[in-house]
């Protein structure tokens, strides 16, 4: 209303017209220049041809602001932003076969808490820069083509919980100070080219998995002093040697085990105490070259209902605490040199699993467990030296 209209109006609506005044929305907030500029870089680095019209991508149009509601017709996906609609709290972007490289302007997103650009085709390496998401609590780069070393600058990220960048093609070695992620819950570079050893891990992990990799030497109890939380590790499928020490098992939370398929060629395997070992589900140590007699304590394991020590070079007899032990659902001791007779508990209980391809006695044709076939009695006759129950199993 024209300043000379007021006044005509009579003097009982002024003070009206001044409360609806300062009422009236004000113009939507826009996204901080910084951001926008960030946005643009993202977009721009990556492959227009491998944009489909129909994805979360093809939507960016920066024609209109980025934050502004309503979304109807641009960033309607792919974005989350903060409630006054000024910063970028998210980038979720979909599996759209995306390829290109991740800007190192990504850094200016300063209020990032989500990064998932999983099961896309990104390719190049991961930009040192992106320490400066300093809010950053979720990254996830699972199942794309990324290069390259694992960057350093990656510890500085404190408010990561979880750090997902599995099915890539990363090398090199992991940082040695992956202990200073104080609040990572979560980790999984498996699926990678990453060589060397375990250095020290966050002190507040879950999970860890670092499956199918070229990581080597032996667990070491450095890497896990203090992890009072950890609850599952995987760890298959690397060059992992030496003998598992007792204290591995002793961690106070584990739950499950995953060490299948490595060069480890001893385990010790303590009886549970009464601050670990007590959770402990499931235990694969399949495929390595573990030598001695099938360990009588992982019996003593309260919960224990998954065991493998399959295609190793166990002797001896099967223990008899196995067949006894109710909580045992499924046991795996095929591809072995096992003698003697399998224990009763392990038919009548119903375990499944795999006893075949031992040198076992009388293990019931009837019963699945005893598939495949045992081996040749020659075999086992060289395996003991001439004599079973001699000696080691030759390699």
């Amino acid at each position: 209303m024209a300043l000379h209209n007021l006044k005509l109006l009579p003097c009982f609506l002024l003070p009206l017209i001044s409360l609806l005044s300062n009422h009236i929305t004000p113009a939507q907030a826009l996204t901080a220049p910084s951001d926008i500029s960030a946005l643009k870089a993202f977009k721009a680095s990556i492959k227009a041809s491998s944009i489909p019209p129909w994805s979360c991508l093809a939507s960016w149009d920066f024609t209109t602001d980025p934050c502004a509601l309503p979304r109807r017709t641009h960033f309607t996906c792919g974005l989350t932003c903060s409630p006054d609609s000024t910063r970028v709290t998210q980038i979720t972007l979909d599996p759209a076969a995306y390829s290109g490289t991740l800007t190192p302007l990504i850094s200016q997103l300063t209020q990032l808490s989500t990064l998932d650009l999983s099961e896309n085709s990104f390719s190049g390496p991961i930009p040192s820069s992106i320490s400066s998401l300093s809010k950053l609590q979720s990254l996830t780069l699972r199942s794309n083509s990324f290069s390259g070393s694992l960057p350093p600058s990656i510890t500085t990220l404190k408010s990561l919980e979880s750090l997902d960048i599995s099915h890539n093609f990363l090398s090199g070695f992991l940082p040695n100070a992956m202990n200073s992620l104080p609040n990572l819950r979560r980790l999984d570079l498996s699926f990678n080219k990453l060589a060397g050893s375990l250095p020290k891990l966050p002190p507040n992990l879950l999970e860890l998995a670092l499956k199918r990799n070229s990581l080597s030497g032996s667990v070491p109890k450095s890497a896990f002093t203090g992890l009072t939380q950890l609850e599952v590790v995987e760890l298959s499928e690397n060059s992992f040697s030496g003998t598992l020490q007792s204290w591995f098992f002793l961690l106070p939370s584990l739950q499950q085990v995953d060490l299948a398929n490595n060069s480890l060629t001893g385990v010790e395997i303590p009886k549970p105490a009464g601050n670990g070992g007590g959770e402990l589900v499931a235990v694969d140590l399949g495929f390595n070259r573990i030598e001695g007699y099938p360990p009588v304590n992982f019996a003593g394991y309260p919960v224990l209902s998954s065991l493998s020590l399959r295609y190793n070079r166990l002797r001896g007899r099967i223990p008899l605490e196995y067949g006894r032990k109710k909580s045992l659902k499924r046991l795996y001791l095929d591809g072995n040199f096992l003698i003697g007779q399998p224990p009763a508990g392990l038919v009548t209980n119903g375990v499944s699993g795999s006893l075949g391809d031992n040198c076992l006695q009388a293990c019931p044709a009837s019963s699945n467990l005893c598939l495949p076939s045992q081996k040749p009695n020659a075999i086992c006759k060289q395996a003991y030296g001439g004599g079973k129950g001699k000696g080691k199993p030759r390699s």
